[in-house]
């Protein structure tokens, strides 16, 4: 089983979030666990949660990159849900190894991301603190899907997004002997 961890405040405004949930959305041996829904509170069932990630054989964290990082419920998720002793350090064994795909999209174009961008640093860097949590779980990191220019993607450009994504979760699943 994948679980999809997904965290966009305004669910309903995102027209990429709607693409890579739609194209995912008929894909057995996927949960997907929509975290604005379920705590608009951001009172996390860390139980649940937790729950959740130890019945999966993947993960996958969905998410917009907010002020270059991610969105307030997921950080607040990442602190609440991935305790030490649970989710790293000793003894922490329920995520280790497991693989972690890190699906994202940005207002900005790739170009973007570049010294000489607007955001003046290459897109890894503000990769490196999702990717690190996720090797400090003991996960393995997968290459990840990111969509670019989200606000200015047409729908033609969106619909490839989301068969690209789907495909990988198709794949991840199979990877770990699932049937996705």
């Amino acid at each position: 089983m994948i679980v999809v961890i997904q965290a966009h405040p305004h669910p309903d405004h995102s027209r990429a979030n709607h693409a890579l949930a739609r194209a995912i959305e008929d894909l057995a041996g996927v949960e997907r666990r929509s975290l604005y829904d379920l705590y608009p509170d951001f009172a996390i069932d860390v139980a649940a949660e937790q729950r959740a990630l130890g019945a999966a054989d993947a993960v996958v964290w969905q998410h917009p990159l907010y002020w270059y990082t991610a969105p307030a419920l997921l950080k607040l998720w990442f602190e609440t849900v991935l305790t030490e002793g649970w989710a790293f350090g000793a003894g922490a064994e329920v995520l280790r190894g497991k693989p972690c795909l890190w699906a994202v999209s940005t207002g900005g174009e790739a170009h973007d991301y570049s010294g000489t961008g607007m955001h003046a640093h290459v897109f890894d860097t503000f990769a490196a603190v999702i990717r690190q949590t996720a090797q400090f779980c003991g996960m393995r990191w997968l290459e990840p899907v990111i969509v670019h220019g989200a606000h200015r993607a047409d729908s033609e450009e969106l619909a490839a997004h989301g068969l690209r994504y789907r495909q990988r979760l198709i794949e991840l699943g199979a990877e770990d002997g699932g049937h996705v």
